[in-house]
């Protein structure tokens, strides 16, 4: 792969790599642009770098007129401060998803169980917003903290795994909507977001439900099941398998004070209260990240395309407003996130302007949609996904 304009022989490398298989989706490709914005904050990561055998790329070779204004972009916003994170900033996320938590819990102890079930569900759905920020490195931009900071709140706040979240979520960052790599296509059987997707259906069965996958999407039924199957099979699976015994214990006591706070309700009450709160929550949050990349179309296994590309081809972000900026915790600036993965997401729309201008430049698309437009073409996509015999795909524009 090629760093910083040299050929580097990673083969005896991949295996030690510490983020893990993530570097195989860079072999054969310049890998430049996902190196600095995966591992701007690292202090080992050049010294790793260095160590390993490298000659000069060839003579001939550039990167790209994009990469190469988008790296100018990339120091010119680092000189600038907007990589900088903001403990305040950082100190009312934490507080405001303590208070909704709180809020909830004393509307069910109040017998508002149902309204307080939503509140509760949202606080959890911005947990899982604000641990982002935390396996992205950009809340205090100290890497300990950080994924101190993301297991704690994922752990208690969602009853996930962050080591996990990382592991997964890294693939995405680094070749979004491509076959093979991006996790967030590997939803089968639940769901399925592109037809080559659907074509994993089993039987008569299979094919009936992802039929019906977009009401039972947006729904909350598909994305009830997706957000158990995470918290009691698959996280703690992960965290088991490597070890990481502290992320057990978050997960343990939330359950633990989950009986504290609604043992009073008997077993089977406080089962139904905790499925209705994780089916909101899981709604929420699965259902506002679904809206920025799952109607684009996919990129081929064995297609290399720039980090730029990835983000103007395969990244939708919704409107600029107040609300779908707190609502969505910035994350409808999904290009500029892709972009800059490390950067404090509140920082997104003032830089969103300079991101266009680059992309107009160079003739690119930058793809950007009222909020609902969003959903409206993400279900229109899922319709047509899973009910190939009509003409859904027409309205998906």
């Amino acid at each position: 792969m090629i760093i910083h304009g040299r050929v580097y022989d990673v083969s005896s490398f991949v295996k030690r790599h510490p983020g893990g298989s993530i570097i195989k989706f860079q072999l054969g490709a310049d890998a430049t642009d996902a190196y600095n914005n995966f591992h701007m904050r690292s202090k080992k990561a050049d010294k790793m770098l260095h160590s390993l055998p490298s000659r000069p790329a060839h003579a001939d070779y550039a990167q790209d007129a994009l990469s190469q204004d988008f790296e100018k972009l990339r120091l010119q916003l680092k000189e600038e401060g907007y990589f900088e994170p903001n403990l305040r900033h950082v100190a009312y996320r934490i507080i405001e998803v303590i208070a909704m938590y709180w809020a909830g819990i004393q509307l069910i102890w109040s017998g508002y169980w149902f309204l307080g079930a939503i509140v509760a569900g949202l606080a959890q759905g911005r947990c899982g917003w604000l641990q982002h920020e935390g396996g992205h490195y950009s809340l205090t931009g100290n890497i300990k903290i950080d994924r101190h900071l993301q297991m704690a709140i994922y752990g208690l706040g969602c009853g996930m795994s962050g080591c996990y979240w990382r592991n997964q979520h890294n693939k995405h960052h680094a070749t979004p909507q491509k076959l093979g790599t991006d996790p967030d296509l590997q939803t089968m059987p639940l769901v399925a977001f592109h037809k080559i997707i659907a074509g994993q259906a089993k039987g008569a069965k299979g094919k009936a439900w992802l039929a019906w996958q977009a009401p039972l999407f947006f729904g909350g039924i598909i994305c009830s099941l997706v957000s158990f199957g995470w918290q009691f099979v698959l996280h703690p699976k992960h965290a088991l398998r490597v070890q990481n015994h502290l992320e057990l214990a978050y997960m343990a006591l939330r359950y633990v004070l989950w009986h504290c706070a609604f043992g009073y309700l008997g077993l089977l009450g406080s089962l139904r209260l905790y499925a209705f709160y994780v089916a909101v929550g899981g709604t929420y949050i699965f259902t506002n990240f679904a809206v920025s990349h799952t109607h684009k179309d996919v990129v081929p296994p064995t297609k290399h395309i720039s980090w730029c590309l990835y983000s103007a081809n395969h990244t939708t972000n919704c409107t600029n407003s107040p609300f779908v900026n707190w609502w969505m915790a910035y994350l409808n600036f999904q290009i500029e996130h892709h972009l800059f993965p490390s950067m404090p997401q509140y920082n997104h729309p003032t830089i969103a302007p300079r991101v266009r201008a680059l992309f107009e430049k160079h003739g690119v698309e930058y793809d950007v949609r009222p909020y609902l437009e969003c959903f409206r073409v993400t279900y229109v996509n899922l319709l047509a996904v899973g009910n190939p015999q009509h003409s859904y795909h027409t309205h998906t524009h």
